[in-house]
């Protein structure tokens, strides 16, 4: 007798993978043009050099690719950076959720592939004697009950992907989680950024609180002089009241500071994620934090493309782009196929035994034929939700582009308020000094110390105001051109990420 030869699963699965490579329906994607101008607008010409500029290798690198151990040269701010880098709690859900995607990815892509198992299964039952069993003579009659054996190898309702269904939706789950790994270095750039920010705040907080300890400690002393003068009928007592308001002004000055240099180490201590050591660096003078560097004129519009947070909206987008596919592809016929491949045998010590091998193949195909609607619908949500991921991304571009312009206007402004305030501290601090001398001579009265006092203070409060503004901006600046996610340089040129 003529043996025919069966296909087995391994067969079986070769002509499934065979089909995989099939068409697809997802749209060909073009990348939006960003609805914006190819270069960043030039700030106003104050006339202000920046005396403070430094050189360094890095600086020669886009911004995105300097590391924050090379950007930042305060060791204590370094030190909170990556403690930050390892504590911080909204980066740690970060990291959690892209290991959540990619899991959702291997799910989703695992679908492309029959799922195989091995079954084995025993019955054993005692049929009736109508029942319409036939035995071969001489054994139904010894029989009393019926037994039979199976093992086998196979998959069921396994769906060939004929029209690009699956790969549709394991694209976009690819996606997903490529948006999460450009979001996670989004939030390493923000969190970057607000420890530096809240850092500076700190030490302005800190230099502005040394200035009122000063003050108090000059005019307590000038108090007491006045208040001898006083005793001695020197003095009237309208002086030692006006005497009295400075040092009460000043002592209201420090115990303000006090309580924001408290809340600015509160601040840090939230965006690190862990107390504050003991065992830091000490802190640089303000504004030896940084690398200064000069920034160019019109720097070129597709900088923004390092952007994490651009590359997480294309993400997002090539993401809902997948999905039109999956939509389109459920207006075709649907192919499953099961397969087995095994043993079966109504006598245990026979299972095993060539005579026993069995096989079955049971292709499927459904055909969407009226769907009311259905498959119409979802198809229409997906280009719907694609033009909504267009919207977002060309959004993103467009505040990127803003908060680097900003900065760049900002920059030779808060240079020339700089070089306005040592202006007027220096003036201050001459009106101060003549002021008092003219009142210890007798030729002036005590009022117009004090006027000259106060207007000190005040200048030496908002030349510190614009300094921390001043580096802010800076901080701002690297931030905005998407530098930060990285620790270290990256030296050799980067590939750009294809989206």
């Amino acid at each position: 007798m003529k043996k025919h030869r069966r296909p087995g699963c391994g067969a079986m699965v070769a002509l499934a993978g065979v089909l995989l490579a099939g068409c697809t329906m997802e749209p060909t994607y073009h990348r939006p043009a960003p609805p914006l101008a190819k270069t960043f607008p030039k700030g106003p010409d104050m006339g202000a050099k920046d005396t403070g500029t430094k050189t360094d290798a890095a600086l020669q690198t886009p911004a995105s690719d300097i590391g924050w151990q090379d950007f930042f040269t305060d060791a204590r701010l370094k030190a909170l950076i990556g403690i930050a880098m390892r504590e911080n709690r909204d980066l740690r859900s970060a990291v959690a959720s892209i290991a959540q995607a990619a899991g959702q990815y291997d799910v989703q892509h695992a679908s492309l592939f029959p799922a195989i198992g091995a079954t084995g299964a025993a019955m054993y039952m005692q049929p009736s004697q109508t029942a319409g069993f036939s035995f071969a003579p001489g054994v139904g009659e010894n029989i009393s009950t019926f037994r039979y054996y199976t093992a086998g190898i196979g998959f069921s309702s396994y769906e060939i992907d004929v029209f690009g269904r699956i790969r549709s939706l394991s694209h976009a789950s690819a996606e997903a989680a490529l948006k999460q790994v450009a979001t996670e270095r989004a939030l390493r750039i923000s969190i970057v950024s607000q420890v530096a920010n809240a850092y500076l705040a700190w030490l302005g907080d800190r230099e502005v609180l040394q200035i009122a300890n000063e003050a108090v400690a000059n005019l307590e002393e000038n108090l007491r002089l006045i208040r001898l003068r006083y005793d001695h009928g020197e003095e009237n007592l309208l002086t030692v009241q006006q005497a009295q308001t400075q040092v009460d002004q000043a002592a209201q000055l420090r115990a303000q500071q006090m309580r924001l240099v408290a809340q600015d180490e509160n601040a840090i201590t939230l965006l690190i994620g862990a107390p504050i050591p003991d065992t830091l660096p000490p802190p640089s003078p303000l504004g030896e934090q940084t690398l200064m560097a000069d920034v160019p004129e019109g720097l070129p519009s597709d900088l923004l493309y390092r952007r994490p947070d651009i590359i997480a909206a294309e993400h997002d987008l090539l993401s809902a782009n997948a999905n039109i596919g999956a939509a389109r592809a459920a207006f075709f016929p649907k192919f499953t196929l099961t397969a087995t491949d095994g043993l079966s045998s109504l006598m245990w010590h026979r299972l095993f035994t060539a005579p026993a091998t069995t096989w079955g193949l049971q292709p499927n195909i459904t055909i969407p034929i009226f769907t009311w609607g259905q498959n119409r619908g979802n198809l229409e949500v997906a280009k719907a939700e694609r033009d909504v991921r267009v919207a977002a991304y060309e959004k993103a571009i467009q505040t990127a582009f803003k908060e680097v312009s900003d900065t760049l206007v900002a920059r030779p402004t808060y240079m020339e308020e700089a070089h306005r305030m040592d202006d007027l501290v220096h003036a201050s601090s001459e009106s101060y000094r003549l002021s008092r001398m003219r009142y210890e001579a007798g030729t002036d009265s005590y009022l117009n110390q004090l006027v000259a006092q106060r207007t000190l203070l005040q200048a030496e409060q908002s030349r510190v105001a614009v300094l921390v503004a001043r580096y802010e901006n800076l901080v701002t600046f690297y931030r905005a051109l998407g530098g930060g996610w990285s620790e270290t340089t990256l030296r050799s040129p980067r590939v750009p990420a294809k989206l």
